[in-house]
């Protein structure tokens, strides 16, 4: 590295860059331009990575199609860990083979998701930023000893998002993402997932301090899960979402816990429409609804 780019000064949007990769593990070209730089042209977020790059902060592999995939260098992580705390301090700079292996699509879809719903902030005057979610959320839902670990579900992400009220006021959402692209688990096992999180709204630690279910530590209302279906055409989507549904409602231990507000969408719908369009799935509905479980008024 010559001491000539070492010495030019980094945009200030770089360290939003770096801490945006340090939190999501892996970014494309496309998506650092929607997160940090959407009112800039292409060329400027390929520059701001490139002096990233020369200064290895960060590094790049093919990702779909002609675009890069950026991670952070252990250099990058400690750079965004020297500038102060930050909300989330788990570290995760993956390798070179991790970013392009099995890691890469599964991580840029989870951040595609965050992303749909960063767009509808921003047009709609809400509250849902590069830090509103966080990648692998593990809650225990079975007692466990050192030598019997207890059981967990691990959300892909939760996504929390501020929406404004008409009067002005703020209403929280918070929702478990889950992304499934149809390749790595069969029908049977992403029902069972949702089995588990039905274990989560009633676990209950067994503890004279601890009288109600332990999601009540970390979250004002239980949050609703998305299921976000990827990489499959309509057709698979469709009957994914129906395969699903009956595997879940025919587990016989279903009717022992209290049922879990769950919805389906196909990720390019996500990404073209918005969540607040009509394209979600849910047995509760006889027509597709928002994300927020809405059906929104017909246009004229």
């Amino acid at each position: 590295m010559s001491a000539a780019v070492s010495e030019r000064p980094l945009p200030a949007v770089a360290p939003l860059v770096l801490a945006g990769l340090y939190q999501h593990r892996l970014l494309t070209t496309r998506q650092v331009h929607a997160l940090f730089t959407p009112a800039a042209g292409d060329r400027w977020t390929r520059k701001v990575l490139g002096l990233l790059a020369r200064r290895e902060l960060v590094d790049c592999v093919r990702g779909p199609g002609t675009l890069s995939c950026w991670y952070l260098t252990d250099a990058g992580a400690d750079a965004v860990e020297a500038a102060g705390p930050r909300g989330e301090q788990r570290r995760r700079v993956p390798t070179r083979a991790q970013a392009e292996g099995l890691l890469k699509r599964h991580t840029l879809a989870v951040n595609e998701v965050g992303i749909a719903f960063v767009v509808a902030a921003r047009e709609r005057g809400d509250e849902c930023g590069s830090d509103s979610w966080r990648h692998e959320i593990a809650h225990p839902i079975s007692p466990g000893s050192v030598r019997h670990p207890g059981q967990l579900v691990v959300a892909d992400a939760l996504l929390t998002y501020l929406q404004t009220g008409a009067d002005g006021s703020l209403i929280m959402h918070q929702r478990f993402v889950e992304v499934d692209r149809g390749t790595a688990r069969p029908a049977d096992q992403l029902a069972g997932k949702l089995a588990r999180y039905t274990r989560l709204r009633t676990y209950t630690p067994s503890s004279e301090e601890q009288a109600e279910p332990l999601w009540r530590n970390y979250y004002r209302a239980w949050p609703h899960v998305l299921i976000v279906l990827a990489d499959q055409s309509p057709a698979r989507v469709a009957q994914r979402i129906a395969r699903v549904f009956a595997l879940y409602e025919s587990d016989p231990a279903k009717g022992l816990r209290r049922a879990i507000p769950f919805s389906f969408v196909s990720l390019p719908e996500l990404t073209k429409r918005g969540p607040f369009a009509p394209i979600f799935t849910n047995p509760t509905s006889s027509e597709p609804v928002d994300w927020l479980g809405q059906i929104p008024p017909k246009e004229v």
